[in-house]
């Protein structure tokens, strides 16, 4: 065995009393977040209740208005005196990982909190006009009973439009319609003098909507998207197909289980749904789902799974069955399996409440599940969260569909994390050179899954205590994220920005290409507005001084590469 394939050896960590503080945390998550929570999630509902009742004029009304208030404030702000322009949602609220410390420095605040309703279900267009906090939730329980869903609904129920448009969502459909920003037909945005304009693919602002998506609402202030609609049944027939072998063989079985060949994507053999978890380095469960109706469904013989009841086992701990028991089909309500890894937070869940997966809790107090991301991040304090960024990974690697075997031994290799979430997405050829974008040549190079419009890639989902640290040895969570960054260079992969990133500016902008959005920076006006997407996403609290030299910053692009 080579030095490079040697398991690393590991000191035995020494305990502090944030490790007894985070062990006995389910405490304070069973008698403060959890009840909190429920209640949120309840008063939200009853808003979007109300929100549903209103007329379709008294809606795009109110839209109106609100409008005008973001306007409005933009030109109360005195541009020497006042911060840059952020929103004013508080930095915990947010449900990525990353320290939304920005707004611990001197910032203008725009109130946007108003923007949660669906403006419009258009059926005749296929588009759902939504306002930016509009959640995966709230867009289901409108769109599902109608046989309509969004082409992309990512998982949670919490992600929001605006949050999927500016950062990064992603779902078992994406093999098939892209990101969620890739569905997006127009996007209503407020530019830094106030202005607002109507962005589509093909009008005078289309180089702003190519733009718009990974830019961090750094370019001007999302106010309305309007979204790709697709026809559904009620039911999705899953398939679970147990895989083994080594890594890399997991890896190419993943690729096996969807991905046609070169120039095949009509084939009626793709799934609607792809995804896949890998338990352990040996073992994998791969999932397709397809689209099946009511009256197929209740066939007599077939198994339907309504996994969204509270009381049911976790979703993956579910699919982890087909392990013993080998492959088997069921149905399950449609929009149940869009929100499947809701009520345990994928398997997060697990390290917040230990035995929250148990019979016994999921029938007593299963209901209330889940806790807020928000209110978990709000309880957590300065230490409890620097301990997480070092003992802990939430991570998702973008790369190459081929490179998804080598990505998971390197996962394997420096972390550790299992389970691992596997999800395809494609990557299209576009117009523009966008932040992020498929390999030069790849329409050249036919390998499987691509097509000649879209290369194939892969979101490697890496969320959980490694494995160093669940054996108690010392493990340095940000040296770990600095390597799985430049590996992500290397193999041209991206990281989405919702995590915490270790990037230097240099780094950054050799990971995604700074063309259009420097020059969308400048030709619309939001430098010295609003904060640069790298100086947002950056980590550790931003000082007076800094917000100072970002307002003074001018339109330098030393690390934007060029083909």
């Amino acid at each position: 065995m080579s030095d490079l394939e040697a398991p690393l050896v590991r000191p035995k960590r020494k305990k502090v009393w944030v490790d007894y503080f985070v062990q006995f945390r389910w405490i304070i998550v069973i008698f403060v977040v959890l009840p909190i929570s429920f209640t949120l999630y309840f008063l939200t509902y009853l808003g979007d209740v109300r929100s549903e009742w209103k007329s379709y004029k008294k809606r795009q009304k109110e839209h109106e208005e609100n409008v005008k208030k973001v306007v409005k404030r933009l030109a109360e702000r005195n541009p020497s005196k006042d911060g840059l322009v952020c929103t004013a949602r508080k930095p915990w609220i947010a449900v990525g990982m990353r320290n939304v410390d920005y707004k611990r420095a001197r910032h203008f605040e725009v109130d946007l909190s108003a923007f949660r309703n669906i403006l419009e279900i258009d059926q005749e267009r296929m588009i759902a006009k939504c306002e930016p906090l509009v959640n995966m939730g709230q867009i289901t329980r409108a769109t599902v009973p109608l046989n309509l869903a969004l082409a992309v609904v990512a998982e949670l129920d919490d992600l929001t439009v605006g949050g999927l448009i500016n950062g990064y969502g992603i779902e078992g459909s994406s093999h098939l319609y892209g990101l969620f920003s890739d569905t997006v037909v127009a996007y209503e945005i407020v530019l830094s003098g106030g202005r607002v304009v109507r962005a589509t693919k093909d009008n005078e602002y289309a180089d702003l909507f190519y733009a718009i998506p990974w830019s961090q609402g750094t370019l001007g202030l999302l106010v309305s998207a309007e979204i790709k609609l697709i026809p559904i049944k009620e039911y999705m027939k899953l398939t679970y197909k147990p895989v083994r072998g080594s890594v890399k063989e997991l890896g190419q079985a993943y690729i096996d289980s969807f991905a046609p060949r070169f120039g095949e994507e009509n084939s009626e053999d793709i799934p609607d749904f792809v995804e896949t978890m890998i338990y352990n380095p040996h073992e994998g469960v791969c999932m397709t789902g397809k689209y099946a109706s009511k009256e197929e469904a209740k066939k007599k013989g077939n198994t339907i799974n309504s996994v969204g009841w509270w009381f049911k086992p976790w979703f993956y701990q579910h699919a982890q069955t087909a392990l013993t028991k080998g492959e088997f089909v069921e149905y399950i309500p449609t929009r149940e399996y869009y929100h499947r890894h809701t009520r345990c937070l994928y398997w997060e869940g697990k390290l917040i409440l230990p035995f929250a997966d148990q019979w016994w809790f999921r029938y007593l107090l299963g209901w209330l599940m889940p806790p807020k991301v928000s209110l978990l991040k709000a309880t957590q304090g300065e230490a409890i969260r620097n301990y997480y960024h070092e003992m802990h990974v939430i991570q998702d690697m973008l790369v190459p569909l081929y490179k998804v075997p080598d990505a998971l031994e390197w996962v394997d290799r420096e972390m550790e994390v299992y389970p691992l979430w596997l999800c395809p997405h494609r990557l299209y050829k576009l117009p523009y050179k966008t932040m992020v974008y498929p390999e030069p040549g790849f329409e050249e190079q036919c390998r499987q899954g691509d097509t000649p419009y879209a290369q194939m890639y892969t979101d490697v989902g890496v969320y959980y205590a490694p494995g160093p640290v669940l054996r108690g040895e010392v493990f340095d969570g940000a040296d770990a994220v600095r390597r799985m960054e430049s590996w992500l260079i290397e193999n041209h992969g991206y990281q989405p920005q919702y995590a915490v990133s270790e990037l230097n500016e240099k780094n950054f902008w050799r990971m995604f290409d700074a063309g259009l959005y420097e020059q969308c920076r400048n030709k619309y006006g939001a430098v010295g507005t609003f904060m640069s997407v790298y100086y947002k996403c950056k980590k550790g609290r931003k000082t007076e001084k800094e917000v100072q030299e970002a307002e003074q910053a001018q339109v330098e692009v030393p690390y934007a590469e060029t083909d």
